[in-house]
C-alpha cells in the first residue's frame, strides 16, 4: 500500500508540473467556456424547460474526445518508451499498482477539470446580475445530477485512455487508439441502434436490452432524477474489468 500512495503521489506532482496538463486545461475551459455561452443563448432566445446546465452537459462527450487522451497518453506509452517501466516493476511495486496510480491521478485531473467549469453560472451571474433571477441557472438538482453523470462516466474513459496506452510505445498513436475506442463507447450503441436490420431474434434482442447502453440516454435519465443503479454497475464494473486487462497487458510489455 506504501508503495500504491507513493507512486499515486509522484502521478500527481508529474502531471502538474507538465506545461502540457495547463495547456489541456486551457484548451479544455475555451471549449467548454463556448459550449456555455452557446447554451446560453439557445435558452435565452425563448422560454424553455431546459437549463443552460442541462444544455451544456448534453455536449459533454465532445470535449471528453480530446480531454481524456491528451490525459491519458502519455500514462503507459511513454515510461516504455523511455524504459522507466521495467525498472519500476524491478522494485516491490506490482503492475496492477502501476496502472492503478497512472488511473487515479489522471481521474483526479479529469474531475478537477469539470469542477472549473461550475465557475460559468458564477461568472454568468457576475456579468448578467438579471441572470440570478432565472433560478434555473443555479439549478442544484441539475448540477448534482449532471455532473454526477459525468463524474461516473468518466471512471470507464479514463480506464480506456490508460488502457490504449497500454498497447503502443507511442503516445500519438495511443491517442489516436483512445480516441477512437471513447467515440465508439459514447455513440457506439446508438449508432448501432439506427442500423434497419430487423427479423432475427438475436438482432431484436440486441435492440430491446441494448439501448440502455447509450450514453445519451443513461444522460437524460440521470437529469431526470430517476434513480437507477444500472449506470452505476455499468461503468464501475466496466471500469474494473478494462483496469484488470491493462495489468495485464502492463505485467506483460513490462521489458
Amino acid at each position: 500500500m506504501r508503495g500504491f500512495k507513493t507512486l499515486l503521489s509522484w502521478q500527481l506532482h508529474s502531471l502538474f508540473v507538465s506545461a502540457s496538463t495547463y495547456f489541456t486545461i486551457f484548451l479544455f475551459l475555451v471549449l467548454t467556456g463556448a459550449f456555455y455561452l452557446l447554451a446560453l443563448i439557445d435558452v435565452s432566445k425563448a422560454p424553455s424547460e431546459i437549463s443552460p446546465t442541462a444544455s451544456f452537459l448534453s455536449v459533454f462527450w465532445f470535449p471528453v474526445l480530446f480531454m481524456v487522451p491528451l490525459i491519458t497518453m502519455r500514462s503507459l506509452a511513454e515510461e516504455r518508451r523511455q524504459g522507466t517501466l521495467g525498472a519500476m516493476m524491478t522494485t516491490h511495486v506490482s503492475a496492477w499498482q502501476v496502472v492503478l496510480a497512472k488511473f487515479f491521478a489522471a481521474y483526479f485531473l479529469y474531475v478537477f477539470m469539470w469542477l472549473l467549469t461550475l465557475s460559468f453560472p458564477l461568472v454568468t451571474a457576475w456579468t448578467l446580475p438579471g441572470a440570478t433571477s432565472d433560478s434555473k441557472l443555479f439549478s442544484i438538482p441539475e448540477i448534482v445530477s449532471g455532473y454526477g453523470f459525468v463524474f461516473l462516466s468518466g471512471t470507464t474513459y479514463i480506464a480506456i485512455g490508460i488502457f490504449a496506452s497500454s498497447l503502443t510505445r507511442t503516445t500519438l498513436v495511443a491517442g489516436m487508439l483512445s480516441t477512437g475506442m471513447l467515440f465508439f463507447a459514447i455513440a457506439g450503441a446508438a449508432l448501432i441502434a439506427k442500423i434497419p436490420v430487423t427479423g432475427n431474434w438475436y438482432v431484436d434482442w440486441i435492440a430491446a436490452h441494448g439501448g440502455y447502453l447509450q450514453t445519451f440516454r443513461q444522460l437524460e435519465e440521470f437529469r431526470s432524477a430517476l434513480l437507477d443503479t444500472r449506470p452505476l454497475f455499468l461503468y464501475l464494473s466496466a471500469t474494473a474489468v478494462i483496469i484488470s486487462v491493462t495489468s495485464l497487458i502492463t505485467e506483460a510489455k513490462k521489458s
